[in-house]
Parts: C-alpha cells; structure tokens; sequence
C-alpha cells in the first residue's frame, strides 16, 4: 500500500538517530499497573514491534508515548520533543478503536483525519483522492463510510493515518479485522515507509507479523518489557537446534555429541554446540559415523517469546491468534 505519496516526510528539523526513547513509564488505573517501568528505544526509519497478548499494557504504551494520556512516573520523548503534542502534526496514528463518520464519503474521511494533523482539507481531499487510485480504491472516493466493506472502511482509515505525510506512524493492532490479502498490502505499505525513511511502530498479538516485518520488538507481558533490541537478538536467546541422521548406529563418534543430544527414530536432536558445528564435523567424520543429513534450525520469534515471556503468555497469544493461522 505505499505509494510516492508518501515518500516525502512532514517539515520539521532533524530529530536526530532516535525516534522515540522512553524510560521508566508507568501507568496505574484505579490503583491496578497497567504498565510497569517500560523502557524503549526505537531507531529512525525503524519498523518497530510491540508484541505481547491483549491486555499486556501495549495500548497503554502507545497512548503514553503518543501523549494522548500522561504516565504516572518516568518520561518519553518523541521525534525529539518532551510534549508529543509539540509534534503531533508529523505522527499518524492509527488506534485499536476504528472509528470513521458513517455518513462522509471516503475521500472527506481521509481528509477530515489529516486536518485534525494539520493538512488543510482542500490538500486532504487532493491527496485523498490519489491515495485511494494508488491503492485502487479509486471508484470508492464519492461512496459513504456505510457503503464500504469493513475492509475497505479500515484501509480508508489508514490512508487517512498517511496523507499528512508523517515522519512517525503508530499503528495499534492495524492488521486485526483484514482479510489475508489487504494484511499483505498493509505490510508492504509498512515496508515501504520504512523505505522512504519514516518510523512505524505497530503493536500485534500475532508472532508471525512481528517476525515478517519488524527490525526490532518490544516484547510486553504484565505491563513489564522484558525484552526490547532486535529480533535476531532475541532468537539468539535460545540456541540453534541441529538434527543429525548417521549410517552408524553407535562408534566412539557418540561421544562428541553434545550432552543434550537425544535419539528419536533415525535421528540425533541437539543444541549447537557454542564452538560450532565444524569440530562436530570432523569428529564425526573421523569416527566414521556416516552422515546421512545434518541440518540446523535457528530459534523461531515464537520460541523466542516463551523463552522470555513465559508459557502462559504465550498460550494467551496462542489463544487470541485468528482461527485461519492457527490451522
């Protein structure tokens, strides 16, 4: 879904390496933490992931940093400002919510979203209207909200989140109510403003979006982070697992096996060993093992999260997963 129109970020001055850094924030509703102490840094140009289960805290997060409510303790500054709403004018932000005028016609709602960032409408509905050709959603410029598709209406939303042309784009669980096509256009109009040098940060409960499109993720659960830095980093907390099959059933090559090796059928299952899998090599070479297939799998973001999140905030992912990935 990007489109040259979005290649030009809104005026201002360079913010610098950093388009959000947040220390210590924390939010209490009616004496229940809600967030507790989250720490981020997330990098200009950045696709950057909030992932944890409903009712983590990630809601709360971006409202915090978006400014749309204050923290109790700790500060956030965004594209370089202490008050966001000093810059709220270069940040498009899509929430959980959806919410768009039944009666306006699409190209007056992605107008009417960008005057509230400052645009004036004449420019929205110009801009509107070639966002909706470049996305070809051009025959629905004239019809009402309630005459669109549930779809059709959330892609008008986020058109109207980008034609103000923000230098910051915060989606909170943006791919929820798309069909599998649109949440790929979505993820590649994510790609594509990434691209064109704009930050996005969205917040999901779905792993597999999170690892297809993110630099870097915040893992969340009971309003703490536990994890924030990148998704190669955070696979890395869990070793490589290696599956060896052999000709020789037995020979003085099992003992290079690493201590957790198990045999399951034909198979060796083990971590890779820290020194690497080439002393394993020639050592099983040399002892004759006769090496049928030897592969390593790298840590998936899924093992990753249970790693670092624990059981049961992975099976409350698991369970609000959408039915069709979990086949």
């Amino acid at each position: 879904m990007a489109g040259n129109d979005q290649a030009a970020c809104a005026d201002g001055p360079d913010f610098g390496p950093l388009a959000i850094e947040a220390r210590g924030l924390v939010k209490r509703f009616d004496g229940v933490t809600a967030v507790d102490g989250v720490d981020l840094t997330v990098p200009r140009g950045a696709v950057y992931g909030i992932l944890g289960p409903n009712g983590a805290g990630k809601t709360t997060t971006l409202r915090m940093l978006l400014g749309i409510i204050d923290p109790d303790r700790g500060y956030r500054r965004i594209l370089g400002a202490d008050r966001p709403h000093d810059v709220a004018h270069a940040i498009g932000y899509l929430p959980e919510e959806r919410g768009l005028y039944p009666a306006m016609k699409a190209v007056d709602a992605i107008a009417f979203v960008g005057a509230l960032r400052g645009l004036p409408l004449k420019e929205g509905r110009r801009r509107g209207r070639e966002l909706l050709e470049q996305h070809g959603l051009g025959y629905a410029a004239d019809r009402q909200i309630r005459q669109l598709s549930k779809g059709m209406a959330q892609q008008v939303q986020i058109l109207g989140t980008l034609v103000h042309k923000p230098r910051l784009v915060i989606f909170d669980e943006p791919f929820s109510g798309l069909d599998a096509l649109n949440q790929g256009k979505l993820e590649r109009m994510m790609h594509g403003l990434a691209q064109d040098g704009t930050t996005v940060i969205f917040s999901t409960h779905v792993i597999a979006h999170a690892e297809r499109l993110c630099d870097e993720v915040a893992i969340i659960a009971g309003g703490k982070v536990p994890f924030a830095g990148p998704v190669d980093v955070a696979r890395d907390r869990i070793p490589a697992q290696v599956r060896l099959e052999t000709r020789a059933q037995d020979g003085p090559w099992r003992a290079a096996l690493p201590a957790d090796a198990r045999h399951e059928g034909s198979f060796w299952f083990f971590s890779l060993p820290d020194t690497g899998i080439e002393p394993l090599l020639r050592a099983l070479i040399e002892g004759e093992a006769g090496i049928l297939s030897l592969s390593i799998e790298r840590a998936g973001l899924h093992d990753a999260f249970v790693a670092i999140a624990g059981e049961a905030a992975a099976r409350a992912l698991e369970q609000e997963k959408p039915e069709e990935l979990r086949r």
